[in-house]
């Protein structure tokens, strides 16, 4: 049997629908034969479980437990949706404080459990902030954490590909940073439609200036508008997307989109967002992001809004003053660029 490694691959909230796909496809991708399932509700953790035996996998090693420290231990690769799920009428941010609760739980777990994780994925949301929040409490390096914020640029790539009825193909480099929330930076001077610059069409009557700004929104409100019509909020796309970052974690083929990641430079300053990367076995590395004028002040807004965010959780008393952090994680005042 032939897998990308044999290292175990933990999923953290794998009862949830999120979870439980995203196990499908890691095992269906063929990442490694050793999956454990977590999950502390543990009927339907074992009711994921007796699914995926059903499938009848070939060389599979899957496993289940609801005890933290088991699910850990001896982990090389972690995907956490352990939170909250969003529902109808609440924005990523509403989860707030409960999502942050758990991230910080959850990164001292894996301090605890498993200090020599190479890399860990986080998904709930905000997950931008989970993610931050992991990070400091791991101990880990910035380079092993990131969080899914490709989601929005998929959905980019999906509104352009409806709009002007051609294949998602021909939508090349859709890209949306920043945060991965209702302040996220939308940008079309990255994007070309059948070969031709996205800048050069919007405004004109393939493109009005006012669809544009109408798709946008639909973008942002993607995810609301999920919910709307299945009356729950994503689960095959983030399920997915997540483990095509880990694959790429492993050493498989390069991931295709933005992640979050921890951002300290001369511009941003100790906060987790999307930015351009690369993830392989060295871990997530940023790339320079360009833009229009009017793109590069939509990033700084959402800059300015994770920055709210994250000041919220230190006033919750849920992770120190930033000047404390180095105490708690000797790597983050390293910079992005080192």
């Amino acid at each position: 049997m032939s897998f990308l490694t044999n290292e175990k691959l933990t999923i953290v909230g794998a009862a949830g629908m999120i979870g439980s796909n995203m196990a499908q496809t890691a095992a269906m991708m063929r990442l490694t034969p050793n999956i454990c399932l977590y999950d502390p509700f543990e009927p339907a953790l074992k009711g994921v479980a007796e699914e995926l035996y059903h499938c009848g996998f070939e060389g599979m090693n899957i496993t289940y437990t609801s005890d933290i420290k088991e699910a850990l231990t001896g982990a090389s690769y972690i995907v956490s949706s352990g939170g909250a799920a969003r529902k109808a009428g609440m924005t990523r941010e509403d989860l707030l404080k409960g999502n942050a609760e758990i991230a910080a739980q959850f990164g001292k777990d894996v301090r605890a459990y498993c200090p020599d994780v190479k890399h860990i994925v986080v998904i709930f949301n905000p997950a931008d902030i989970t993610g931050l929040i992991t990070l400091l409490y791991s101990g880990l390096k910035p380079s092993q954490v990131t969080t899914l914020a490709a989601l929005d640029s998929t959905r980019l790539r999906s509104e352009l590909s409806k709009y002007f009825k051609i294949p998602a193909d021909d939508i090349i480099n859709a890209r949306t940073y920043g945060g991965h929330g209702e302040q996220m930076a939308v940008f079309a001077s990255t994007t070309t439609v059948n070969g031709k610059p996205l800048t050069e069409i919007i405004g004109t009557e393939a493109l009005p200036e006012k669809e544009w700004e109408e798709m946008k929104v639909r973008v942002i409100q993607g995810g609301k508008n999920i919910i709307d019509l299945r009356g729950r909020s994503s689960f095959q796309s983030p399920a997915y997307l997540s483990i095509e970052m880990i694959a790429a974690a492993m050493g498989g083929k390069p991931f295709r989109w933005p992640a979050g990641t921890y951002v300290n430079d001369a511009k941003y300053h100790h906060i987790m967002m999307a930015m351009e990367t690369t993830i392989s076995k060295d871990g997530v590395k940023c790339k320079e992001i360009t833009g229009t004028r009017e793109e590069q002040d939509e990033m700084e807004k959402s800059y300015q809004h994770l920055c709210k965010l994250r000041d919220e959780i230190i006033e919750m008393g849920i992770i120190p003053p930033i000047k404390d952090w180095h105490k708690l994680n000797k790597y983050v005042d390293e910079s992005t660029d080192k």
